[in-house]
C-alpha cells in the first residue's frame, strides 16, 4: 500500500507541468495498453496470487514474491500511463506543411541517401520504424524547420547534415 502511494506521488512529481506530445495514433496505442493492463493483466496477476496463497507459507514462496513484484510493476505502469494520457498534448493535424512539427513526416537527404522520419512524442519513438522523438537531438533539430533547410545534428560519429526535402 505504501509502495503505491509513493509510486503515485513520485510519478506525479516527475510529470507535473510536463507536456507530453503525442500523435492521435500514439494516444490510442497508450489507451489500448492501459486497458489491457487494467482488464487483463490485473486479473491474471490476481489469479496467480490466489494460487500462490493456496500453497501456504508465503515467506519461502518465490513464485509469490515474483508475482508481487510483477504486480507492483504493472500498477506502476498503469499509474504512468494514466498520467501520460491525462497530460498529453495531441499534435494537431494541420494542412500547413511549411514547418516540421510533432506529427509531421519529413523526407530528408544526406548526400545521395534519402530517409523518411516521423516526428513523434517520446513515448511513441521507434527509430527502427523511422519514428523519432521530438525530445531527441535529431527531433529537436528538425522541429520548426522549413522545406529546404539544412540541419546539422551532432552524433557520436560527428556532425550529420540533413536537407529537408519534403514535409508531409
Amino acid at each position: 500500500m505504501v509502495f503505491h502511494i509513493l509510486t503515485r506521488t513520485f510519478i506525479s512529481l516527475l510529470l507535473v507541468n510536463m507536456e507530453k506530445y503525442l500523435t492521435r495514433e500514439g494516444l490510442e496505442k497508450l489507451k489500448q495498453e492501459l486497458e489491457h493492463l487494467k482488464e487483463t493483466k490485473r486479473k491474471e496477476i490476481a489469479e496467480r496470487l490466489e494460487k500462490c496463497i493456496a500453497f501456504g507459507d508465503l515467506t519461502e514462496n518465490s513464485e509469490y514474491q515474483e508475482t508481487k513484484e510483477e504486480q507492483a510493476f504493472i500498477e506502476g505502469r498503469i499509474l504512468e500511463l494514466e498520467e501520460l494520457i491525462s497530460n498529453a498534448v495531441i499534435a494537431a493535424k494541420t494542412r500547413q506543411k511549411m514547418y516540421a512539427q510533432v506529427g509531421s513526416t519529413i523526407l530528408v537527404g544526406t548526400g545521395w541517401k534519402k530517409e523518411r522520419f516521423k516526428i513523434v512524442g517520446a513515448e511513441e519513438a521507434d527509430p527502427l520504424e523511422g519514428k523519432i522523438s521530438v525530445d531527441s537531438p535529431i527531433g529537436k533539430a528538425f522541429l520548426n524547420q522549413q522545406k529546404g533547410a539544412i540541419v546539422a545534428v551532432q552524433t557520436p560519429q560527428g556532425t550529420a547534415r540533413y536537407k529537408i526535402l519534403k514535409i508531409e
